[in-house]
């Protein structure tokens, strides 16, 4: 098996180790060394991971048993491909009937130290619980990313998304905390919190801004209004969670043109912990995989089994290092794309050059087309005269589905008429979507702004539907 920095199970790291300032690895084996050899490593862990789970998890025993697997099975990382994937849906119903933290936790309920979750508004919320040693090695997996973004001992890190049962507040702050970074855990989603946040992030001469791209445009739009110009707020690097945009380029480009910094997109989902194991190193989009933190998989959503590099998929993810509530084969049902590991991006690491850039879930199709949101986002918040928000509106006139676009427009932003924005917009989405979308010009501020996660569609057909029931 090839040789790897800090490579144990359980996993051990010396706390006190950091790398020196000039290196731009945290550990230069691990994140460059032959992709090959490190599957090798990487698929005896697995089978470390799945004994370990086999043993102490009845929700893995069982479930690998009524597939007619057992870790020994494991032979290759293609062998591995057959074991079922789990869903979040599995997670909440075990852990209603194995309260609090399900048949999956493989650890004495009295050894967890840390207790995250789900916020729960669509259903039951999902409890992680995390034992001490699984927070540390979280707290290093961060560190390790944040040092690849370029974050070093001398920042101030400001945390922009709520300290409340959100791993990604908490997973910035401990990767901030264990690379020796000043962290300034500010939060968000106080009413009038925004302008606190300006004012504090120019107090402390903040340098690096943690949070969600909506926020970001969220304060950039504050600042003006306060007559504070953020390109000379000091900060220096930002790096995003929680939603699409840090490597969607027109809100990639929004963000830099009204900071004047660099951009780091991250993040898996709240399950998978290090969340951050999808992180950029470089001021570009896209993100790596780090795969020896979370072995990802990008997969067919029918078939759970990868896709060829080049490929659209769904990640499906297996964390490493987690002895608490480790995740193995959990189904994202997010989109995303990669690419083959390339020595040239420094990290050898395949990538994603997009990110993650939407969700199956959130996937809609009008006349034909899947569209995602996204898609959408980009092209209005690209266009000379955007007002700052929108919504995308999914209807139903007759028995055609509908799709309008509600774009603030600020008329001080462009020099061409409403109505020349409003066909130039609309025959951007068409070309980009391969369908025609209703553009409305409307005022700007007309939308509720955010600080945390924008929700943007709307689909009124729900509504059309209800009304045909009550026909009946």
């Amino acid at each position: 098996m090839a040789e790897m920095e800090s490579w144990e199970w359980p996993p051990r790291y010396d706390a006190d180790y950091r790398p020196p300032l000039g290196q731009a690895h945290w550990f230069p084996v691990r994140e460059t060394m032959d992709p090959e050899l490190r599957d090798e490593a990487i698929l005896e862990r697995i089978r470390q991971l799945m004994a370990y789970a086999w043993e102490r998890a009845p929700f893995y025993r069982k479930k690998w048993s009524q597939a007619g697997l057992e870790p020994g099975d494991i032979t290759s990382l293609e062998a591995f491909e057959h074991v079922p994937v789990i869903r979040k849906e599995e997670l909440r119903l075990d852990q209603a009937e194995y309260q609090p933290y399900g048949s999956y936790l493989c650890v004495d309920p009295i050894d967890v130290t840390h207790i995250k979750g789900t916020s729960g508004t669509t259903g039951r919320p999902t409890t992680f619980g995390i034992n001490q040693l699984d927070w540390v090695s979280v707290a290093n997996a961060h560190a390790r990313v944040m040092w690849a973004m370029g974050i070093r001992p001398e920042d101030v890190v400001l945390i922009g998304s709520p300290l409340t049962q959100y791993w990604g507040s908490w997973g910035a702050y401990s990767g901030a905390e264990r690379l020796g970074a000043a962290v300034f855990p500010f939060g968000a989603g106080v009413a009038g919190q925004s302008l606190r946040t300006l004012q504090w992030m120019r107090q402390m001469s903040a340098t690096v801004f943690y949070g969600t791209p909506s926020y970001a445009l969220r304060l950039a739009e504050v600042a003006v209004e306060n007559d504070i110009d953020p390109r000379r707020l000091g900060l220096r690097k930002m790096f995003f969670s929680g939603e699409p945009g840090a490597s969607v380029p027109a809100i990639r480009q929004r963000i830099i043109d009204a900071f004047d910094v660099e951009v780091y997109d991250s993040g898996s989902m709240a399950e998978v912990a290090p969340w951050m194991s999808l992180g950029a190193a470089s001021n570009e989009p896209g993100v790596f995989t780090w795969q020896d933190l979370v072995y990802t998989e990008v997969c067919d959503p029918a078939t759970t089994k990868r896709v060829p590099y080049g490929s659209e998929g769904t990640p499906v993810y297996t964390t490493l290092e987690r002895t608490s509530q480790p995740m193995i084969r959990l189904l994202s049902n997010d989109l995303t794309r990669w690419e083959a590991p390339d020595a040239s991006r420094g990290r050898t690491y395949p990538f994603l050059p997009k990110g993650v850039y939407g969700r199956i879930d959130d996937m809609f199709q009008i006349r034909g087309e899947n569209i995602q949101p996204s898609a959408i986002d980009d092209v209005v918040m690209s266009a000379e005269g955007y007002g700052g928000e929108h919504r995308i509106v999914i209807t139903r006139e007759g028995t055609m589905d509908e799709l309008l676009v509600q774009v603030e427009f600020d008329a001080q932003r462009t020099t061409v008429t409403q109505d020349v924005w409003v066909k130039k917009v609309g025959a951007n989405l068409r070309t980009v979507l391969g369908v025609g979308a209703k553009v409305v010009a409307v005022a700007p501020a007309t939308f509720e702004r955010t600080d945390f996660k924008a929700r943007r569609v709307i689909d009124d057909r729900k509504l059309f539907d209800s009304l045909e029931k009550e026909a009946q």
